[in-house]
């Protein structure tokens, strides 16, 4: 486990909302100096604690996007169907999110398609493809309240 001190957080907070900052200016926005600003962000990298960097592409710029959360039950709960059923998922493009449960349900996930036909598809394949899916339900987003690629790193007790 890698330890966090303040800089680091800060170095985090600035790459969260600008992942292009050149390394100069990110060192500038920190108070610190381009060769111990490097290193810190060299080791961040190193430790994984920064997993990459990435655009966030604004899907209503493509095609009008439809969002459905959808909750999973497995019929059997053995360690090879969970296996199954999440290596089927994880091939799966228009899931874009997939999260195992604890209680009731063993999974929620996330999809993008271009409307209700296209999930009712989607499902459609999932129920043929023997992964077994005892029951589902689903639920049409009809409205985005709110979503963030930020994590709240002043609250989230990383300076251990």
């Amino acid at each position: 486990m890698i330890r966090l001190d303040d800089l680091d957080l800060k170095i985090l907070s600035v790459l969260q909302r600008e992942g292009r900052i050149t390394k100069v200016k990110l060192a500038e926005a920190v108070n610190l100096s381009p060769s111990p600003c490097w290193e810190r962000l060299k080791r961040l990298e190193d430790h994984g604690v920064i997993s990459g960097y990435h655009a966030h592409i604004n899907p209503a710029f493509f095609a009008r996007q439809t969002i459905v959360l959808t909750e999973i039950k497995l019929r059997q709960h053995r360690h090879c169907d969970f296996r199954q059923f999440e290596d089927y998922i994880c091939q799966i493009p228009e899931i874009v999110e997939c999260f195992a449960l604890g209680g009731g349900l063993d999974y929620l996930f996330k999809v993008l398609c271009a409307d209700v036909d296209g999930y009712q598809r989607l499902i459609d394949r999932l129920l043929c493809a023997e992964i077994g899916i005892d029951q589902y339900f689903t639920y049409i987003v009809t409205k985005k309240i709110k979503t963030s690629p930020f994590i709240p790193l002043q609250d989230a007790g990383l300076s251990r």
